[in-house]
């Protein structure tokens, strides 16, 4: 469409749409790419980053956070990377993002959760215990992290990453990976002869559950209403998917690599390995059928999803630690209406460009809607009734 502003900030018009013609105006033709991304998950690029032994990345509020040993950098777009100061020297194993705020967990170290509302700012907490806690993820407002040691408490849950509480796992394995999906968390272990994964569906009751073989399974993701998970070891047999997390079922591996991680984006599955020369990837639409893939650099990868690009991580002291594969999509904003006084209800507005504000339909008696403000005392930024808002930012 049009815009009045170059940059999108100004009054939009849609293609053919009426002009009232009370002043004159110069028009600035507004493009949305057309371009599809075949290559996701197929193609990779490496990008400069701070140096340092990566374990985990995850996206969120529009932003990439990777943690490491004593470290952490986040990413707008997975490109441009700057480091930031955790909140202890501990070697943080995992990270996720969940109810507006970022929560990592470590396996050594005091206190061995850290957290942040925005990935650049962490502070301490304590785990419920010093355990080696090697995963974390969020589903069901609830944080659940599981540990390689500790048992019987090597489950540990909070609804905030703040206080946290152990919970009871229901056979002593070494669990590294943890997920939700469809309504159930779902861990897997690197240990164990056939009982290699435990779910729940509150974090806090776990039950054993049956697997294929003896793999060393290192982490598990769900997507298109399937679980899979991946192993470091086995020969052909180091995939295995369910579609409750109760019954799973072995598929076959292009190669045999340490597989490390795995995650699902866009109707993709793709997981990243520890070792190999030049194919440290793998993807699959599935998780049934896979094709190996060249991977940029050979690193020991850990990867996530996030606006429309997956990022892998690496375990290495060059500056070229990430790797990237996919099409950047545009972030959405949203922008919350507070009557401040008022009665009436509006429904959250979102967008990834500039659009106009929807129109007031809150009411108070005595009183006329003079606009909107982003500060509930009239200090902040103003915005008459229906105004263009970028977008640039939620609020």
């Amino acid at each position: 469409g049009w815009n009045t502003a170059a940059n999108g900030s100004g009054t939009p018009y849609a293609d053919s749409a009426s002009y009232p013609f009370t002043a004159s105006t110069t028009l600035y033709a507004q493009w949305t790419t057309s371009i599809s991304c075949p290559d996701l998950g197929i193609t990779w690029t490496n990008q400069t980053s701070p140096t340092g032994l990566w374990y985990s990345v995850t996206f969120g509020n529009g932003i990439f956070v990777a943690v490491g040993s004593g470290i952490v950098m986040t990413s707008p777009d997975g490109i441009t990377w700057t480091s930031q100061t955790a909140a202890a020297a501990n070697t943080w194993t995992s990270v996720t993002f969940g109810n507006g705020i970022f929560v990592a967990v470590a396996m050594t170290g005091t206190n061995r959760v850290m957290t942040s509302p925005d990935g650049i700012t962490w502070t301490s907490r304590t785990a419920a215990a010093n355990n080696t806690w090697n995963a974390v993820t969020f589903g069901n407002g609830m944080f659940v992290a599981v540990a390689s040691s500790g048992h019987p408490n090597s489950v540990m849950t909070s609804p905030d990453g703040i206080t946290w509480t152990s919970r009871t796992a229901p056979v002593n394995l070494g669990w590294s990976g943890v997920v939700f999906g469809n309504g159930m968390f779902v861990a897997v272990a690197s240990s164990g002869v056939g009982n290699s994964v435990m779910t729940s569906t509150n974090g806090i009751t776990w039950t054993s559950r049956s697997t294929p073989g003896s793999n060393r399974w290192t982490s598990v993701a769900f997507g298109a209403g399937m679980f899979v998970a991946v192993s470091s070891d086995g020969s052909g047999d180091q995939v295995m998917t369910s579609p409750d997390g109760i019954t799973w079922t072995s598929r076959t591996s292009p190669i045999a690599r340490q597989w490390n991680s795995v995650a699902f984006g866009n109707g993709m599955f793709v997981a990243v390995a520890a070792s190999g020369t030049g194919n440290r990837v793998m993807t699959s639409t599935n998780g049934i059928t896979w094709t190996s893939r060249t991977s940029s650099a050979d690193r020991s990868w850990r990867v996530a999803f996030g606006a429309g690009i997956f990022v892998a991580v690496g375990m290495s002291f060059d500056p070229s630690s990430v790797m990237t594969s996919g099409c950047l999509e545009a972030s959405s904003f949203t922008v919350t209406f507070d009557a401040n006084g008022g009665t009436g209800t509006m429904v959250a507005q979102s967008s990834s460009a500039a659009a106009n504000l929807t129109a007031n339909s809150f009411t108070r008696t005595g009183y006329t809607f003079a606009g909107w403000n982003t500060a509930a005392n009239g200090s902040g930024t103003p915005y008459a009734d229906s105004a263009s808002y970028p977008f640039t930012a939620s609020t």
